[in-house]
């Protein structure tokens, strides 16, 4: 999932359909219930203009059939109504001390413990954007697993509710100025040189492509898989839920970790006094707590 965004200069002087208050109220409502996001009353003209956009692409004449289209059929519409109200805010190997505590301490130990041929090893990427977050991972994993020697059941599972997002990670193909977080070694070790229409772009590795499943999920929905999970990253998504709604999200979570599992959080988002089963180990880094 990504971040609900700011009010931009691209929206300025915008024409098209007025979006009224009635229907703004409905918008806000929806995607609250839907995607646990709440849209404040100064966010007004921003969904405006973000939804114009929209409206275009559906051939659309007004915000009143767009509604009707969210209501006879929410689920059709929903991946892109978030898409369209939110930016993607991503980078390779973004917050960086998170990826040095998992290849310096965790990894190792994990794989440690793995010592059983088979042996599974499962992190989940939750709103992982356009791909830079699980192949960062997929980075230090496959390098760790190099390290390890022995054969381990390793899978990052990446998900996200916005449907361009999971295009663009399942294309796994960035512009060489995305790179910029990635060091010159794995950039040479990690990505392609794009060829025909991808000329001039990196692509992943297909050996990192292995290691991750890209697959739309909505956290405020059911979740399909059972788990456990090694680790789990949720960063900079729950700032933009409320309270209840983050303390609900935190105990699922915390279903699917076992204890001492860590849960890695953006760098504005904190647990204090949202749940009393983790406990913090570094920055943004939270353990389901050991009974």
């Amino acid at each position: 999932m990504n971040a609900v965004a700011s009010q931009d200069q691209a929206t300025a002087g915008l024409t098209g359909p007025v979006l009224g208050d009635d229907e703004f109220q409905f918008l806000r409502t929806f995607v609250y219930q839907h995607c646990g996001i709440a849209l404040s009353e100064q966010k007004h003209q921003l969904v405006q203009g973000r939804l114009v956009r929209r409206l275009r692409a559906l051939g659309l004449k007004g915000f009143d059939a767009y509604c009707q289209l969210l209501r006879t059929d929410p689920d059709s519409e929903l991946g892109e109504l978030a898409s369209a109200i939110s930016t993607n805010v991503t980078a390779f190997f973004r917050e960086v001390h998170h990826f040095e505590a998992l290849t310096n301490e965790m990894l190792p130990r994990w794989l440690e413990q793995k010592r059983r041929e088979g042996d599974r090893l499962r992190i989940w990427s939750a709103g992982c954007s356009s791909g830079e977050e699980p192949y960062s991972l997929a980075m230090v994993l496959a390098e760790a697993l190099e390290r390890c020697g022995r054969s381990i059941d390793a899978k990052i599972l990446a998900t996200d509710l916005s449907p361009a997002a999971l295009a663009a990670a399942q294309k796994g193909v960035y512009p060489i100025e995305r790179l910029e977080g990635v060091s010159a070694e794995r950039r040479h070790r990690w990505f392609l040189r794009g060829e025909g229409e991808y000329a001039g772009l990196a692509c992943v590795h297909p050996k990192l492509r292995e290691l991750v499943t890209i697959a739309p999920l909505n956290l405020l929905h059911d979740w399909p898989m059972q788990g456990p999970f090694d680790a789990i990253l949720c960063r900079n998504v729950v700032i933009y839920f409320d309270q209840p709604t983050k303390q609900k999200l935190f105990r699922r979570f915390a279903r699917l970790l076992p204890a001492g599992g860590p849960l890695f959080l953006g760098h504005s988002e904190s647990m204090h006094g949202l749940s009393d089963e983790f406990e913090l180990i570094g920055r943004t880094i939270y353990r389901k707590k050991i009974a």
